[in-house]
């Protein structure tokens, strides 16, 4: 059976650096908080240029899902991160963000290294997601009408699916997110 995760059920914390606000969507295990997940996604509001907290031990996708996108300086390393382009980096290497054009949420996947590893896609249209043994799916409807699994989803909403083809469908954009256990 197959969990919906509304968006308005959602809570704004603060980040850990106190630099912005998140809404968790999912975390494993689900009452790890912020240094005892095997992985996290989440929705983070950008609104001006600035540090990334440091998360030891873990490696992150980044996907912006709202606004033009932000360039990073992930330890000298630059990345554009443009809307709807996964962009992976290593948590705990100082990051700074700069905005590109205005503020921007980002869809956050954050994964410990040896006990989880994570993938993260954008589609459109019509899709059956299998989710790998020993893996949790999770797709968050991004813009537009989404249906996951027979269920009506609004913007940020997501599921977590849990049956090995779940029939994904919509009209603008959704992330999948596969998460697998390593350890």
């Amino acid at each position: 059976m197959s969990t919906v995760l509304r968006a308005a059920e959602r809570t704004a914390l603060p980040w850990k650096n106190g630099g912005g606000v998140t809404r968790e969507i999912a975390a494993y295990p689900g009452d790890a908080g912020l240094e005892g997940f095997d992985w996290r996604v989440s929705l983070a509001d950008v609104r001006a240029d600035g540090p990334f907290s440091a998360f030891p031990g873990t490696e992150r996708i980044l996907t912006v899902v709202d606004g033009t996108g932000m360039n990073l300086d992930t330890g000298g390393r630059h990345l554009r991160a443009e809307r709807y382009v996964p962009r992976p980096f290593p948590g705990d290497v100082p990051t700074d963000g700069r905005l590109l054009a205005g503020p921007v949420v980002n869809l956050n996947v954050m994964y410990r290294r040896g006990a989880a590893g994570a993938a993260v896609a954008v589609v459109r249209g019509e899709l059956t997601v299998a989710a790998p043994p020993d893996a949790t799916v999770l797709v968050v409807a991004l813009d537009g009408p989404a249906e996951v699994a027979g269920v009506q989803l609004g913007r940020y909403d997501a599921v977590l699916c849990d049956a090995p083809g779940t029939a994904v469908r919509t009209d603008g954009h959704a992330a999948v997110v596969t998460l697998g256990r390593t350890g």
